[in-house]
C-alpha cells in the first residue's frame, strides 16, 4: 500500500512537470489554449499509458480525473505565469528534466508490482519517461528529441540501472528512488551543460 501511493504520487508530480513542458512547447509554436492543452497531456500521460497497455492493466489516468486536472493547473500555470518565468529560459528544461525522472521511477515501480523483472522495469521506465516527449514532438512536427541532441532517453536507462543496483543492496525504496532521481536528472543537466550526446550514425556509400 506504501509503495502504491508513493507512485501514484511520483505520477502526480511527474504529470504536472511534463503538462508544463509541454504546454511551453505548444507554445512556442503559438497553439491556442485547447491545442496546449492536448500537448500537454501527450507528454504527461503519453508514456505511462504504453507502459500500462504493456501491463495489461487500465491506464493509469482513466481510474481518476485528478491527472486532466494537473494537467489544466499546468495550462493555467503557464498562462498566468510563464511570462514570469520565461526570462529564466532554464526554467522549462528543468521541468522537462524532473518530468523526465519521476517517470521513470515510477515505470520502474509499477512494473515491479506487476511482478516484472528489473530489467524489464528498466526499460519500462524509459518508455514511461520518454515516450510522451516522441508523442508531443510528432504532434508538433518536430524531430523526436531522443533521436538527436543530447543525451535524454540514455539518461533515464542510466537512472533504471542505479534503481537496480541501489535495490540489490536491499536499502529501503526510498533510497532507489532518491538515487535514481538525481542521477537521471544530473546526466540530463550536465549532457546539455557541456553538449555531451552518443555517437552519430553515418551512412557509408
Amino acid at each position: 500500500m506504501e509503495q502504491d501511493i508513493i507512485i501514484k504520487v511520483i505520477e502526480l508530480l511527474g504529470t504536472f512537470a511534463f503538462a508544463i513542458s509541454g504546454i511551453r512547447h505548444a507554445a512556442a509554436k503559438h497553439y491556442d489554449w485547447f491545442g496546449g492543452y492536448v500537448c500537454g497531456i501527450a507528454v504527461a500521460i503519453g508514456g505511462g499509458t504504453i507502459r500500462d497497455l504493456m501491463l495489461s492493466t487500465t491506464p493509469f489516468w482513466m481510474t481518476t480525473p485528478v491527472y486532466m486536472i494537473c494537467t489544466a493547473v499546468a495550462l493555467f500555470t503557464v498562462v498566468w505565469f510563464g511570462h514570469w518565468m520565461e526570462p529564466l529560459k532554464n526554467a522549462w528544461f528543468v521541468f522537462d528534466t524532473l518530468g523526465l525522472a519521476l517517470f521513470t521511477i515510477a515505470g520502474i515501480q509499477k512494473s515491479l508490482l506487476f511482478g516484472q523483472p528489473f530489467w524489464v522495469a528498466v526499460i519500462m521506465g524509459c518508455i514511461t519517461g520518454a515516450a510522451g516527449g516522441v508523442i508531443r514532438d510528432v504532434l508538433l512536427n518536430n524531430e523526436p528529441v531522443i533521436f538527436h541532441k543530447e543525451i535524454y532517453a540514455m539518461a533515464s536507462v542510466i537512472g533504471g540501472v542505479v534503481y537496480w543496483g541501489v535495490e540489490s543492496l536491499a536499502l529501503p525504496v526510498g533510497w532507489s528512488a532518491v538515487l535514481s532521481f538525481i542521477v537521471t536528472c544530473l546526466i540530463r543537466f550536465l549532457a546539455v551543460k557541456y553538449h555531451i550526446s552518443l555517437p552519430v550514425l553515418k551512412e557509408r556509400l
